[in-house]
């Protein structure tokens, strides 16, 4: 594979994790989540921006680390999975901000946890490296998922 078509798959996966990103980022928290009863260990908002920018680059450059071993034809299936949690990561925004179904959205973020799991576990199997990327998206899903669960708890009803 050639430099140029290494930098340019590199740009290429940036791209379809930010694609993801925008989509998900149509969707903002609003008045009805300013309202919401919250825990004390709620990050402040401002946090989430930064952390998603991060934890989307990591993405973007632990699926090119995968696809420049050999290829998308010869990782179709290990790239399979990492398309899924991404369009399941572009999925939760619209649920939960946008219709604010708290708890389908709580059902689908423990859900993107299990397929980000299941991508780390493949992409190990090609780089580790790229496995490792993933783990500080997987720990932040996992608290994101405890967040989303306890929002939906304290203001059911």
């Amino acid at each position: 594979m050639t430099v140029k078509k290494k930098i340019l798959g590199l740009m290429g996966w940036l791209v379809l994790c930010y694609a993801a990103a925008a989509l998900g980022g149509i969707f903002t928290p609003g008045e009805a989540y300013a309202e919401l009863r919250k825990p004390d260990w709620n990050p402040p908002g401002w946090i989430f921006g930064p952390v998603w920018s991060v934890l989307y680059t990591m993405m973007a450059v632990a699926a090119w680390l995968v696809w420049k071993q050999c290829g998308f034809a010869a990782q179709r299936m290990t790239l399979g999975i990492f398309f899924v949690q991404l369009a399941l990561n572009a999925l939760w925004s619209p649920l939960f901000f946008g219709l604010q179904w708290m708890g389908i959205a709580f059902v689908e973020i423990v859900l993107m946890w299990f397929a980000i799991l299941m991508t780390v576990v493949a992409f190990r199997k090609v780089s580790r490296p790229a496995a490792w990327l993933l783990m500080p998206y997987l720990l932040w899903v996992g608290f994101a998922s405890v967040l989303n669960g306890t929002l939906w708890w304290m203001n059911r009803g």
